[in-house]
């Protein structure tokens, strides 16, 4: 293994070193104007990728991008559960519904069975939303669970 690695780098320091010799010198900076403004860096690294995979994304695809893509329309249904906080909860015809306010500071009111891009709207209660959300990791056997959004925070009313 350490022969292999030694002669593996003993055959690429010639190529390296031959490179090194053979890049021009630097040129030594122009004198600027004082209203001109300075040219852009010409040495920026950029990766070419050549058909492979980036290293540095997760396989499962469950870290990089939490949210999901909007393929959902305007209102409730085109917002994922974690987008929403609930506002307020009325009654009306004997059914309740909740209002709901999205990432885009408007509010929206959702009725049970309401479904969003990750979640449908499972039951609604004087103190908020319960919601089914879909469980989007590959390694999991739960394929949905309970999330309740709730009418007021846990720390209680504020002073």
């Amino acid at each position: 293994m350490r022969i292999v690695l030694i002669l593996l780098l003993a055959a690429a320091w010639p190529a390296a070193s031959a490179r090194a010799q053979a890049a021009p010198p630097a040129a030594a900076p122009a004198q600027a104007k004082p209203g001109a403004a300075e040219p852009a860096d010409t040495d920026t690294y950029s990766y070419d990728p050549g058909g492979r995979r980036d290293p540095f994304l997760n396989l499962l695809g469950t870290g990089a991008d939490s949210r999901p893509l909007k393929h959902g329309g305007d209102g409730p249904s085109g917002m994922s559960v974690s987008e929403i906080s609930v506002r307020g909860v009325m009654q009306s015809r004997g059914a309740l519904i909740a209002m709901v306010q999205g990432p885009d500071a408007r509010t929206y009111i959702v009725h049970q069975g309401d479904k969003f891009i990750d979640g449908t709207i499972k039951s609604i209660t004087p103190q908020g939303l319960i919601v089914l959300q879909d469980v989007n990791d590959p390694l999991s056997s739960v394929k949905q669970r309970e999330v309740r959004k709730m009418l007021r925070s846990v720390e209680g009313p504020k002073e």
